[in-house]
């Protein structure tokens, strides 16, 4: 069942009532799959009596100590955006996130993201996402607690879930990189660049942000990235015999 393979992922959440709120949203709409990044309170008592008949959900979350572990192995990740950043990452609207999000569940895990219930999502948080999803609540008053949130999108994603079970999907054998492997992709694209010069180590800027988006736009497939880190292996090759000589 595709919704098994869409992992909620609750960052440094303040509230233990929260989390079990959002485990019992999460399980109406069919999702079982929670995950809490460096959680700022303890999964209690008050945490279960929220959760209602949930707990289930609660008893098998999983508990890591950075975003970057609880997407490791995604091929998608979208992230929950309440207002417009500095700069500007590719956004999808709640229809749009759940068909994306259905659509790769197919062939693996895929992961939606939520903030902090003060701050949201930080900069850096939200550059590990393809895309940013937002919630298009009363312009006047869009103040969204974390459950009704997690609540929105997750019906969003069953109902078109549930659509396209009346439909025989088109086979795409298409295959994206982890987000694992984008990251290490970007490690070795900033060595490089600082390795030419391209980058200067004193004053980088925000050409690695600014790349960073770029390729998530354009999310290269698996064997567009092998092109891309042969290509990059080529320059540091020819950097070091240039260093040689």
């Amino acid at each position: 069942m595709a919704l098994q393979d869409i992992r909620i992922v609750l960052v440094n959440t303040s509230h233990s009532g929260n989390i079990g709120s959002v485990a019992r949203a999460m399980k109406t709409m069919g999702f079982s799959q929670l995950y809490l990044v460096d959680p700022a309170c303890e999964v209690d008592s008050h945490a279960s009596a929220l959760a209602a008949g949930a707990t289930d959900v609660l008893g098998n979350a999983v508990t890591v100590g950075k975003l970057e572990d609880a997407i490791a192995d995604c091929s998608l990740v979208i992230g929950t955006s309440a207002r417009s950043r500095t700069l500007s990452w590719p956004m999808v609207d709640p229809r749009e996130c759940a068909q994306k999000l259905v659509a790769e569940s197919a062939s693996g895990p895929v992961a939606l993201v939520f903030g902090r219930e003060n701050s949201g999502l930080t900069n850096e948080e939200l550059q590990l996402c393809n895309y940013h999803v937002c919630i298009p609540a009363n312009p006047d008053y869009s103040s969204l607690n974390l459950a009704m949130a997690v609540q929105t999108l997750t019906y969003e994603t069953r109902m078109t879930f549930l659509d396209t079970q009346d439909v025989q999907p088109e086979e795409d054998d298409t295959k994206y990189p982890t987000s694992e492997q984008m990251e290490l992709f970007y490690e070795h694209l900033e060595s490089t660049l600082n390795e030419t010069g391209f980058i200067v180590k004193q004053h980088p800027g925000m050409v690695m942000t600014k790349l960073k988006r770029l390729f998530n736009r354009a999310r290269p497939e698996d064997q567009e990235l092998n092109i891309l880190r042969g290509i990059l292996s080529s320059v540091n090759k020819s950097t070091k015999q240039n260093h040689k000589d």
